[in-house]
């Protein structure tokens, strides 16, 4: 059964007859372009198939009763009352984004709903942003305001920003709210202009989940901003994107070491991203595997945000003839890897990826191969 039927019959069961409304929002998987998003650079997401559903019908109050299957969990609350948590659960992405809609001037109506997805939490696939995206759609569809992609994913990176903690880029919520089917989308993320491109010919994308969780408010990813932000400080620019490797070339020796290796990343992953949207207009699938290899080592090595594991999934992957090219994906520090395979081996890819993995580490992965779908939008009615 397709999830929207199955959240259908779940909201059926909940409250007695069928939803107005089933929204969804994709996750993401990023291939390339890391770390790179809150220094207003360039990021390469598509949305994946895999989503957060939310089945619903309006309130005539100003409250939001939401009901998680996944969580098992029932809850409420006051669009006049929203109280800031103290530790994060899953109810708050959805006071988070009422609370951030309201702040931009959103005149908000309640909703009663079911709550469910398949993007795996933690994993570096952005549930979090599906949650966020898809709770943004329920408000759109009860309360009258105009959809607008860029718009919805600023007012969601807000809320996991100021109402979570979690100092996130733009990526995950853009490419959630703006997805393209079939398509991979080039992301500025100073200027949310978006340019769609095509994998290459005879090639899929393959997520490789090493079944390791990170938590991202608990993990050094605040840090890497923060070394992020004072490396452009030193430079005289507001973000790293505005600096390019013969500045850094001429420069590099005035940074400490930490600092020297947080920024040489970024700079370099940013020229990466650019050289892979052009490998993939020119369908050259060897160009744009051999950027995803050498992204890793930038982000294992200068910006250390891989894992053993991690590690241990793209070693396997790499070393596979159907693999072009594999990386980390995601904020890192465990979760998911992601790679790019020729299209016509990666039954056998799967296998011996799995297999090198399992025996390396003992430890079970779970690995998809994935489309690229759309955006946040309304699958029924």
């Amino acid at each position: 059964m397709s999830p929207s039927k199955t959240i259908k019959h779940a909201f059926k069961a909940a409250f007695g007859e069928d939803p107005a409304f089933i929204v969804r929002a994709p996750g993401r998987v990023n291939l390339i372009g890391e770390h790179t998003d809150y220094n207003d650079g360039f990021v390469f997401p598509m949305a994946i198939e895999r989503a957060t559903f939310i089945a619903l019908r309006p309130r005539a109050d100003y409250r939001v009763l939401a009901i998680s299957l996944d969580m098992d969990d029932r809850r409420a609350f006051a669009l006049d009352d929203l109280q800031r948590p103290t530790e994060t659960e899953w109810i708050d992405y959805l006071v988070g984004v009422a609370w951030s809609l309201q702040e931009r001037g959103y005149q908000l109506r309640g909703w009663e709903g079911v709550v469910s997805g398949d993007v795996p939490i933690g994993s570096g696939l952005s549930s979090s942003a599906a949650l966020e995206l898809a709770t943004a759609r329920a408000f759109y569809e009860v309360s009258g305001f105009e959809w607008d992609a860029a718009a919805m994913a600023l007012a969601c990176q807000a809320a996991e920003n100021n109402w979570l903690g979690v100092k996130c880029g733009i990526m995950d919520q853009m490419i959630s709210a703006a997805g393209v089917e079939d398509r991979a989308l080039l992301i500025d993320c100073r200027s949310l202009e978006t340019a769609s491109a095509p994998l290459p010919p005879d090639t899929v994308v393959v997520i490789l989940d090493t079944n390791t969780r990170r938590g991202l408010v608990d993990s050094a990813y605040n840090e890497r901003r923060e070394q992020c932000e004072a490396a452009a400080q030193h430079f005289g620019v507001s973000a790293l994107r505005d600096v390019y490797s013969e500045l850094f070339a001429e420069r590099e020796h005035e940074l400490v070491p930490l600092m020297r290796m947080r920024a040489r990343h970024v700079i370099t992953e940013n020229e990466r991203t650019l050289q892979a949207r052009d490998a993939m207009n020119a369908g050259d699938a060897e160009t744009l595997g051999q950027l995803m290899i050498a992204s890793h080592i930038s982000l294992r090595d200068d910006f250390a945000v891989s894992s053993p594991a991690l590690d241990t999934i793209v070693d396997c992957a790499n070393a596979d003839p159907a693999c072009y090219g594999a990386r980390m994906t995601g904020a890192g520090f465990g979760g998911c890897a992601v790679a790019l395979a020729r299209g016509d081996g990666v039954e056998t890819f799967v296998d011996r990826v799995g297999t090198c993995y399992r025996e390396a580490t003992g430890n079970e992965p779970i690995i998809t191969v994935t489309g690229a779908s759309r955006g946040a939008e309304t699958v029924y009615p």
